[in-house]
């Protein structure tokens, strides 16, 4: 199996999908936009089963600022029509569904921490999330959902949370992926979004969490790859 992922800027990277992808053997390559990698670039990205587009703090909008997420949305549909298995994170999400034709625009409230998000209901062939689960979320935009697409989450500010399309993509709002060390660079990266907020917490609220909350999310990002992928599970 190979798989290849985007990555929009530095401190977003994959996390634990490293982890997932070492276990079984996956060959990976990666395109760095914000190192001027043409999303474009066939060669680089070859035959891959699997691509991973992450996060970042753009806009899918910001085409005017950001002349490759034009290209991108193409290589993101094009993958999706060719049957590769397509998983969005956060931006990765919000660029799936404008990839697909779907609205993307600010949500009410900006969501910056550890906040519940509830499994959807009805997606009995689709991937299922626990009713109740505390996720990391740093988003400030949401989405309409795109054609075909199922709900699999929510939370009380922000309807689409995750979303499937058949069996092969998956968008997720929220980072199932997410390492201590990771929400350190978010913050040292981003720390002036951290303003007063209903739903954002402060820099010292982020980086008390304890390991055990990153293991759980980060099992979680493993079943999500197993479902997506439709390989066996196995844990580091």
């Amino acid at each position: 199996m190979k798989a290849h992922y985007l990555q929009h800027v530095p401190f977003e990277g994959i996390g634990s999908i490293e982890g997932w992808l070492s276990r079984h053997g996956v060959e990976t390559s990666r395109t760095r936009l914000f190192q001027d990698e043409h999303p474009t670039d066939v060669e680089r990205m070859g035959a891959a089963d699997l691509l991973v587009v992450m996060g970042g703090p753009m806009s899918v909008n910001d085409e005017a600022v950001f002349p490759w997420l034009s290209a991108e949305k193409r290589v993101i549909r094009d993958a999706i029509l060719r049957g590769v298995r397509v998983l969005g994170i956060c931006l990765g999400a919000q660029l799936i569904a404008s990839a697909l034709g779907a609205r993307v625009y600010r949500n009410p409230v900006k969501e910056i921490g550890w906040f519940p998000v509830r499994a959807a209901t009805g997606a009995q062939d689709l991937f299922r999330f626990p009713p109740v689960s505390s996720v990391f979320h740093w988003h400030g935009e949401t989405f309409d959902l795109p054609p075909g697409a199922v709900p699999l989450a929510s939370s009380e500010c922000c309807s689409n949370q995750a979303f499937q399309i058949d069996r092969r993509v998956v968008g997720l709002q929220f980072h199932l992926e997410v390492t201590q060390a990771q929400v350190r660079a978010m913050v040292d990266a981003c720390g002036g979004e951290l303003v007063a907020g209903p739903r954002i917490q402060t820099e010292a609220e982020l980086l008390a969490v304890p390991d055990r909350e990153y293991a759980r999310t980060n099992r979680m990002m493993d079943q999500v790859l197993d479902d997506l992928t439709g390989l066996p599970s196995r844990t580091g």
